[in-house]
This record gives C-alpha cells, sequence and structure tokens, in this order.
C-alpha cells in the first residue's frame, strides 16, 4: 500500500476507516439499504463487509479470546468466501433492514477497538501483512460504494444529489499526440518491497512490436462522433456478444447518459448536469470501448503495451480498458484457503482494466495494478485509451 511512508500501521488503519464513513457522511438513513440491481450492493453492507473481513481473517486468527460481535454477521456479510462458510445471495443484501444502520456503526466501532489492541500488542509481519491487505480490500469497496451508490440513485426519478459539489467526472486530461514505444522484450508485473495483489505477480519478460498510443484517453466530444456517425447500429464495428448486449439493452450512448433539447446530459453524484466534451468519456464497457476502437480503425491497448507506455501519459482519471483477457501470469500462486479465493477463481471470462479512476482512494493506484470485470460491466468509472 502506498500510504506515506511517515504513517504507522495503526495510523493507516485509522485513516482508511474514517474515510470510509467520511464517503457515508452526506446519506439518509434511507439511502444506506437500497439496492436496484444485483451486481451493486447497499451503503451498509459495505460497511459491514469491509469490518467482517478484518473480524473473519485478522481478530480471530490473531487475537487471542476474541469474541464476535454477532454470529449472524458471518452469514450476512461474507461475500464469495467459500472456504469461510455460507453466505447471503448477492440480489438479497438490500432486504437486510436488520441489523440497523446504527447497530453496523456499532460493529465498526467494536472491531476497530478490538483492532486497536491487536496493534498495540503485535509486530509479526504475518499480521501486519493481512492488515495491509484488509486496508486495500476497503480501498477497493470505498470506490465500490461510489459506483453503486451513484448506479442506485440514478434510478430514482427524483435524481437525488449525493454531493452538489461532487461532479469529478468533469476533470480532464490537457494532453495531444501518441507516445511511439520501440518493439522489444520489456518486464511487467509488480516489483518493489511496497503491498500488490497476488495477481501483479509474477514479474516476467514479453516481447512486444512496435506500437503508438494516445497520450490523452478518449474524450466526450470524440465519443460523440462515434454516436453521430451511427456507431450504435452498425453490427460491423461490434463483436457479435457485443452486439447482442446492445439489442437487448437497446442501448445508444454511455450509462447515464441523457439528451434534452437536443444537447446530452449526465447522471452525476452531484446531480444531473451537461456533459463537459472535452473531459474523457465515461461509463463505457469493454463491448463500447470496442466497438468505438473499430470504428477508429485501430484497438484497444493489451495490459502490458498500457503499462509499459505509461510512464509517457497521465493516467488515473478513469479505469480504461484493455484487449487482455484476465489471466494468471507465470509463476501465479493462489494462496491456501479464503484468501487464495480474493482473485485467482475468478481468471476467467473477464477482461483486464488499468490505471485508477476519479473514485480510486488515494494511495489505491500504481500501474501494475489489474483491475478487472466482465465484458458488459458499465457502472465502474471506466474509459478508454486507444493504439494510435
Amino acid at each position: 500500500m502506498s500510504f506515506p511512508k511517515e504513517k504507522s500501521l495503526s495510523e493507516k488503519y485509522t485513516s482508511t476507516r474514517d474515510y470510509t464513513t467520511f464517503l457515508c457522511t452526506p446519506l439518509n438513513e434511507e439511502d444506506y439499504v437500497i439496492q436496484v440491481v444485483e451486481f451493486a450492493s447497499p451503503p451498509k453492507w459495505h460497511l459491514a463487509h469491509t469490518t467482517w473481513f478484518f473480524e473473519e481473517f485478522v481478530l480471530l486468527p490473531f487475537l487471542e479470546n476474541y469474541e464476535v460481535f454477532d454470529s449472524r454477521f458471518q452469514f450476512l456479510f461474507n461475500s464469495y468466501y467459500n472456504n469461510v462458510g455460507a453466505m447471503l445471495a448477492r440480489n438479497f443484501r438490500g432486504a437486510i433492514n436488520r441489523p440497523t444502520v446504527e447497530e453496523v456503526y456499532a460493529y465498526r466501532k467494536y472491531v476497530d477497538n478490538a483492532m486497536a489492541s491487536l496493534l498495540q500488542q503485535t509486530s509479526s509481519s504475518e499480521i501486519e501483512e493481512r492488515i495491509v491487505l484488509g486496508l486495500n480490500h476497503e480501498q477497493q469497496h470505498q470506490e465500490l460504494l461510489l459506483s453503486d451508490l451513484k448506479f442506485a440513485f440514478s434510478k430514482n426519478p427524483c435524481f437525488p444529489v449525493y454531493k452538489s459539489d461532487f461532479i469529478p467526472e468533469h476533470q480532464k486530461i490537457n494532453a495531444k499526440g501518441t507516445k511511439e514505444i520501440l518493439e522489444g522484450v520489456y518486464e511487467v508485473g509488480f516489483n518493489g518491497d511496497g503491498f500488490c495483489y497476488d495477481n501483479e505477480k509474477e514479474r516476467h519478460k514479453v516481447y512486444l512490436r512496435s506500437f503508438g498510443i494516445e497520450k490523452a484517453p478518449v474524450s466526450n466530444a470524440e465519443y460523440m462522433e462515434f454516436m453521430n456517425a451511427g456507431g450504435y447500429d452498425n453490427s460491423n464495428f461490434w463483436l457479435d456478444e457485443g452486439w447482442n448486449w446492445k439489442c437487448r439493452q437497446n442501448s445508444g450512448a454511455p450509462l447515464y447518459w441523457k439528451k434534452q433539447d437536443q444537447e446530452w446530459f449526465h447522471f452525476t453524484l452531484g446531480g444531473q448536469v451537461k456533459i463537459d466534451e472535452e473531459a474523457p468519456v465515461c461509463h463505457l464497457n469493454f463491448y463500447e470501448a470496442a466497438a468505438f476502437a473499430a470504428w477508429r480503425g485501430t484497438r484497444l491497448p493489451t495490459e502490458f503495451e498500457w503499462e509499459v507506455a505509461s510512464a509517457h501519459f497521465e493516467w488515473g482519471l478513469r479505469w480504461e480498458w484493455t484487449q487482455s483477457a484476465y489471466l494468471p501470469y507465470p509463476g501465479f500462486k493462489k494462496a491456501e484457503g479464503a484468501i487464495g479465493e480474493y482473485n485467482g477463481k475468478f481468471m476467467l471470462n473477464q477482461q483486464v482494466l488499468r490505471g485508477a479512476s476519479i473514485a480510486t482512494s488515494a494511495h489505491h493506484s500504481r500501474n501494475t495494478y489489474r483491475n478487472f470485470f466482465h465484458a458488459n460491466s458499465q457502472w465502474q468509472f471506466s474509459g478508454v485509451r486507444l493504439i494510435s
């Protein structure tokens, strides 16, 4: 984890946990439970699940005589860890009206107090590594919390506002041109002493042909050109699976876009606002990104091309789709037990995204980070950068 070096592990723990609750300060109590689709979880579940992670994977194995806050929570707030036991079906997370929001915050305080005791008692590298994993896990859920909340709010005809000054999608990168990368053998994957996920290892060599990559991600204006040229109506630009998705969804624009009086608006956590044409396009899925690339007569970068070139352009406003399938690196080793379920079991039918987004928590990005989602996923803050 790339926290400032002067911070102790205890300070890192406190600041990470506090930021999750800070993200919830604009919410009304009714907002904590909403779940409108299976893939987007309610804020209350995120608050409880991230707490359960520390209870299950840190306190129970490492703090002597620790007593769980509520034995029912192991079932309610487990996500996908089959090694831990049974879990609530994902589409029922919004049905958990009890425990209450107040009880979930009490749960967080209980676990945080126990974690403070553990942090005072030990300096074991095994425990520290597990805590750091838990902090990175919580940072992932901080971004998911915002993404899920935005999706849920967008389904409300009243278009509720999370924070009136929260429209980060309008940030932009002022860069032009392309960066040429020469043919050669390059090393990719994590290398260093800090934290990384197991899917970023092992570092290995890859051969790349010469390529050029655009210094800026695709803008809203550029994507509008694709739309105005009939890009959503021409099957020749689409992968077959993507075209079937487009037809089923009757899609003609990115998620959250709506045309009013001949102008495009989009829903943000700051409300419904006019689209900034210079900002990077957001909330595309892989199908849309690939179709746009085909329309432009080019392609998406592989994850290795993106990583090698990333030192030469600005990134971090959008997760950027690559044309790489999410697969294990040579020498990848899955940890035993539940911790091994974190990444390894998802290495099928998913695409890799690189970079970070405006919703990514501070100190939670690096150019070797391998995010991954199914090709139809739009609700993340995802965009596209092209091979030139």
